[in-house]
């Protein structure tokens, strides 16, 4: 008997809500999930390329974006919640204090090594850049900057590396799912980035109804405990 599949398309930001909703979702239906997770310029691009997903979730903008162009189906969008970008340190560490505009700049400028995800097409990645030059340290710190393609990869390389004062900035569920890296603070104001991510069905899929099933299931009220534990605000 074929394998029933759902191929989904996703930023980084939900990638342990779909791993955590995957198995009860295949026991229920009988359809696996398999994810493709990364920046969301990326996903856009591979979409957009011709890579046939069932659903994605991606930035509410992006959504947008792809429902007006008839990617995705305009009337399947929902939300699954907002995820802030923020400050981690590996496990043990002294966390920095970030609380404002001169203790976020210090702590930046102390650092060995600055791990965050693609600054051209990740969310956060981008947002981080912005703030360096707001700042007004990027060239400063420009040689300790150590970009990834994606936030749970910088947080991975973060838990991994073995020299101290080490900082990383990437969304605060990427944070949350890493072993070995903790939780600092959101970003203060003025520098804080909220950032909306948004389920749809495709418009090419074979497998509507299944897609709009788990679409349910990420957005609705069954998995609200574990969107919120993952670091999503509802």
């Amino acid at each position: 008997m074929e394998q029933k599949v759902l191929r989904l398309l996703s930023g980084g930001a939900a990638q342990a809500v779909v791993t955590a909703l995957a198995p009860p979702f295949r026991a229920e239906t009988g359809y696996d999930i398999q994810g493709d997770f990364g920046a969301v310029g990326a996903m856009k691009e591979k979409l957009l390329g011709g890579f046939s997903a069932d659903l994605v979730i991606l930035t509410r903008a992006l959504v947008d974006e792809l429902a007006a162009s008839g990617r995705v189906v305009a009337a399947s969008r929902a939300d699954l919640g907002t995820v802030r970008t923020g400050i981690a340190v590996k496990h043990g560490e002294p966390p920095p204090d970030i609380s404002g505009a001169n203790p976020l700049r210090e702590a930046l400028r102390a650092a060995r090594g600055i791990y965050f995800p693609d600054p051209e097409r990740a969310t956060a990645g981008i947002h981080f850049i912005h703030v360096l030059n707001t700042l007004g340290i990027r060239a400063e710190v420009a040689p300790r900057l150590r970009p990834y393609p994606n936030g749970t990869t910088a947080m991975r390389e973060l838990a991994r590396a073995h020299e101290p004062g080490l900082i990383g900035c990437t969304q605060v569920t990427e944070i949350r799912a890493t072993p070995g890296v903790v939780f600092v603070g959101a970003l203060p104001p003025p520098f804080e980035l909220a950032t909306v991510y948004t389920a749809a069905v495709c418009a090419r899929t074979k497998e509507p109804d299944a897609a709009a099933r788990f679409v349910a299931l990420l957005t609705g009220e069954a998995s609200r405990a574990q969107r919120e534990r993952a670091g999503f605000e509802l």
